[in-house]
């Protein structure tokens, strides 16, 4: 009896993809603090419509760390009153 062959097609892309998510995913459990580039990039607003709209808010200004000219959010709480925020819209 002959071995039988396998042939396994991997989509490179999409496995890259995967990986990215489950990273980024890992890295939102570690992150403490975010400022406004960071901000942007994990809810893919810009940082004009973020300031606009979000970090204008009170909830938002109330967890606001400021250090000079400096600004950050603990990240959690952000997600958490960004959720608010948008999911009143």
């Amino acid at each position: 009896m002959l071995p039988a062959q396998i042939e396994v097609n991997i989509d490179k892309i999409a496995v890259r993809q995967y990986i990215e998510k489950r990273l980024d995913e890992e890295i939102r459990e570690t992150l403490w603090l975010i400022d406004l580039d960071k901000m942007a990039e994990l809810t893919c607003m810009s940082k004009r419509w973020l300031e606009d709209v979000i970090t204008c808010d009170v909830r938002m200004r109330a967890i606001e760390i400021k250090k000079n000219r400096k600004r950050w959010w603990p990240y959690r709480q952000a997600f958490e009153v960004i959720s608010e925020i948008t999911n009143s819209w």
